[in-house]
């Protein structure tokens, strides 16, 4: 089994040379993804009280989600038996068959509700796939057609990390919503004399709430974000962030898990305990999900008058940069002027870093930078 993934991380990095059009690589790239989406909602459709995020409850009382799933299975036969027919190298396209072949099996577009006992715990799997294909679609096309690293791969190095990356947020989005909002939730069921202040506040402007909601964000966040970089011990979270030595809309998924919940739990605390408009919020948090993707994006352009009013990639880049001079640099998220206001601002005009990531060594794969926060003064001593 380590062999066959090897030999299908191999064959997705193969070099743009042996990946042109006719060789059967996009063909075999494109059934894998259509496979791999369609079995994510062949078993969220199969086993919703485990697979299915409640939030996407429209997707599924959708009626055309069954013939969705259906053309998703189609194309990712077609396509991955035309893989097989023009590419030498076959783990892609005999992946993508699999995939199809074990969604087809549980059911297919044709798949039935199981019942299961309802322990009240779900894994975001259609979350993963709806996000991971809207993400992915929205940014990877541009990232070719305007790329700041004309040379970096689709499948760059540490692209499976930051895949898992974005795997594990999007399957444990119901444990972390339910962390990152204890705090929120137990302020609110405690402080009912602010119900005048959150009635005022809900009844403003929606496009007003908004603005307020993105600045008062990038204000906590900017304070949190500058936090875990001066503090040590957070800074070991933060490190894993920092440890890519690539940059582009996948990236942004390298986060570690107890920071995720800390930032959103510090995020949103604000915004419940005065109370803005439930679809604002919402609204806010589609938002950053692209916006994040799009500072960490690998795209050219200095954008030097927009960069003076908010956050560019080029701006975040430098947040990432291993130069010494950029070292706790740009902490905002939306707004530069407050780095400025703060005295942590640092986008010299035209300029990009030469590199990213951190100048220890942070271990590679999940589990190892899961533990590296607790563990990384220990082998600092050792």
């Amino acid at each position: 089994m380590a062999n066959w993934f090897d030999s299908l991380e191999r064959d997705l990095q193969s070099p743009l040379a042996v990946r042109r059009l006719g060789s059967g690589w996009f063909s075999g790239f494109f059934a894998l993804l259509l496979s791999t989406t369609g079995l994510c909602l062949v078993m969220a459709l199969r086993w919703p009280d485990w697979f299915a995020t409640p939030e996407l409850a429209a997707l599924h009382a959708w009626g055309g989600l069954r013939p969705l799933v259906h053309a998703l299975l189609i194309g990712g036969y077609a396509l991955a038996l035309l893989s097989l027919l023009l590419r030498t190298r076959k783990a892609i396209g005999a992946t993508a068959l699999i995939v199809a072949l074990l969604a087809t099996l549980l059911g297919g577009a044709e798949v039935q509700p199981r019942e299961t006992h309802d322990w009240g715990v779900f894994f975001g799997v259609d979350f993963f796939a709806v996000n991971m294909v809207a993400t992915g679609l929205m940014f990877a096309p541009i990232e070719r057609l305007f790329p700041h690293r004309a040379q970096q791969r689709l499948f760059r190095q540490e692209w499976r990390e930051d895949l898992f990356y974005y795997l594990i947020s999007s399957m444990m989005v119901q444990l972390i919503t339910f962390l990152a909002l204890a705090p929120s939730s137990f302020i609110n069921a405690n402080t009912a004399g602010l119900a005048g202040v959150r009635a005022m506040i809900a009844g403003q402007p929606w496009l007003l709430q908004f603005l307020e909601v993105v600045l008062l964000t990038d204000f906590v966040q900017y304070w949190f974000h500058r936090a875990f970089h001066r503090v040590p011990f957070l800074w070991g979270f933060h490190a894993v962030h920092h440890s890519a030595r690539s940059m582009d809309w996948l990236a942004g998924a390298r986060m570690h898990f107890f920071e995720i919940i800390a930032l959103r739990g510090v995020t949103s605390l604000p915004l419940l305990t005065f109370g803005f408009s439930p679809s604002v919020m919402q609204a806010y948090i589609g938002f950053v999900y692209i916006y994040s993707s799009l500072l960490h994006a690998n795209l050219r352009g200095d954008f030097n008058h927009l960069g003076r009013i908010v956050a560019t990639p080029r701006f975040h880049h430098w947040h990432h940069a291993i130069e010494e001079v950029a070292v706790d640099k740009n902490f905002a998220i939306h707004f530069p002027f407050l780095d400025r206001l703060f005295g942590t601002h640092h986008l010299p005009d035209g300029a990009w870093p030469t590199g990213y990531g951190v100048p220890e060594q942070v271990p590679q794969g999940y589990r190892a930078q899961f533990l590296y926060p607790f563990r990384r003064k220990r082998d600092a001593a050792l």
